[in-house]
């Protein structure tokens, strides 16, 4: 699954791309056969899609697929060992750790100068310059510097001859011309060894850029086993790409002004990644569906009724399928979509009025079903039987009730509210009566007056 953390990454490439008129390069890095499949990679594109990165678009270049560029892996390795910047060692985990006394210090160079040539099992390692630094170009981060006695001699091709993922990635950025590399800060730590492979291999390092990790609400980072963060999911429970492209870019950057809800090609315009913040961003939840509500109700009608769709069917709806009236939704929609903030809600906003009786909820039932109740719920049922049945004689008729009561209309309405609708928060009422007609109507207060009685 596409996690939101990649697709942050992924439209603010998009934006640089776009702005300079480059390209946005998708790699699919595939050299671990069990962590590719094909439906996974459909599930990419189709995510990238989503959010407005499209095949389809002239700055989108790829998939590439680092597995078919192998043999140039292997040569820029063998290149490497050629000028006497690499060599080959057999030192095990189990020796290292009894020369070091540790098994978390890192190589401690005892192959350097052995002159061992390659055989089984001998991995390849990079000889890390013994004096300097290592000065990464980063352009959120500054100029942070690595002193490259820290930096170990890395492996870069295993004990069977095959590359490994740092050097694969840096000659997969030579070939397709990179410039530029935006990504999350959990890369920074690799970044000084794969600029020594550049530096190594003759060519200037992109510019670097690496954006501040995701944290939940305990500011812990964004995690696949602990939080929800795959794209799909949000897309799945009724989020609308235009709101998530929206708040996935404002994830550490900001337009400079106190407009956050705006279409994704005027932040693409406004965005510029020497902004980024350095600090972690938030997920917060609760502001993505306060934008996605903000979505909705820009929606024009028949688009909003359009994605609600999905959740009028199995598996989502409670009713029977013949029980579904596209007509009474149409009329109900617009009610929804002033309330509604992420589009899976709008079941439960109108599953009463497709249920043959009122939905139970026992906690809104015990909520509003207080002493007086029922004399409320039997005086607005002998009206309702004779009055006009529009939503403004239906609510006069309920404050006349009301008042009769000593009470405020909001009082007297809420045992009404659950008698018909099941729930204490829903609709406007009076407009939901109207819709639901009187006979059905009367029989759902009847229904809660047997209850109470009994």
């Amino acid at each position: 699954m596409f996690h939101v953390g990649g697709a942050r990454s992924a439209l603010y490439n998009w934006a640089v791309a776009r702005q300079s008129g480059g390209r946005f390069v998708l790699r699919i890095e595939d050299t671990d056969a069990a962590r590719n499949k094909p439906e996974w990679i459909d599930g990419i594109i189709s995510a990238l899609a989503s959010i407005g990165i499209s095949e389809s678009d002239p700055a989108f270049e790829g998939p590439f697929f680092q597995s078919q560029n192998a043999d140039r892996h292997r040569e820029a390795a063998q290149r490497l060992y050629a000028e006497g910047k690499a060599y080959y060692c057999d030192c095990t985990r189990e020796q290292l750790q009894e020369r070091t006394g540790s098994q978390h210090l890192g190589y401690d160079g005892f192959c350097r100068d052995r002159g061992l040539e390659y055989a089984e099992g001998r991995a390849l390692r990079f000889r890390t310059p013994d004096e300097g630094e290592t000065v990464v170009v980063d352009l959120i981060r500054g100029e942070p510097a690595f002193p490259n006695s820290a930096i170990e001699d890395f492996v870069i091709a295993r004990g069977d001859g095959s590359p490994v993922f740092l050097i694969a990635n840096v000659v997969d950025d030579l070939d397709e011309g990179i410039t530029e590399v935006i990504r999350g800060e959990e890369h920074l730590s690799n970044t000084p060894k794969q600029q020594l492979l550049w530096e190594a291999l003759g060519t200037k390092p992109p510019v670097w850029a690496h954006l501040p990790v995701i944290v939940n609400e305990k500011r812990q980072k964004l995690s696949k086993r602990r939080d929800k963060v795959a794209l799909e999911d949000y897309l799945g429970e009724g989020y609308l790409p235009e709101a998530m492209a929206n708040y996935l870019m404002l994830l550490g950057w900001g337009p400079g002004d106190d407009l956050e809800i705006r279409p994704y090609e005027e932040l693409e315009q406004l965005f510029r990644v020497a902004d980024v913040n350095t600090s972690p961003a938030f997920f917060d939840v609760k502001k993505l569906s306060a934008f996605n509500g903000e979505y909705i109700r820009a929606l024009p009608a028949e688009n909003f009724i359009d994605a609600c769709q999905q959740w009028l069917w199995e598996p989502y709806a409670t009713w029977r399928p013949d029980a579904y009236d596209a007509e009474v939704f149409v009329k109900l929609a617009p009610l929804a979509q002033t309330r509604i903030t992420v589009l899976s809600e709008i079941t439960k906003y109108v599953d009463w009025v497709f249920l043959d009786n009122a939905p139970e909820d026992e906690a809104s039932w015990t909520k509003a079903m207080k002493s007086g109740a029922e004399e409320i719920i039997k005086d607005t049922r002998e009206q309702y039987a004779a009055a006009a049945w529009d939503a403004d004689s239906l609510k006069t008729v309920l404050e006349d009730v009301a008042a009769a009561h000593g009470l405020k209309l909001g009082k007297a309405q809420a045992p009404v509210r659950v008698a018909v609708t099941g729930r204490t928060v829903g609709l406007p009422l009076f407009e939901s009566l109207e819709v639901l007609g009187r006979e059905r109507t009367l029989a759902r207060l009847d229904a809660a007056l047997t209850k109470l009685a009994g």
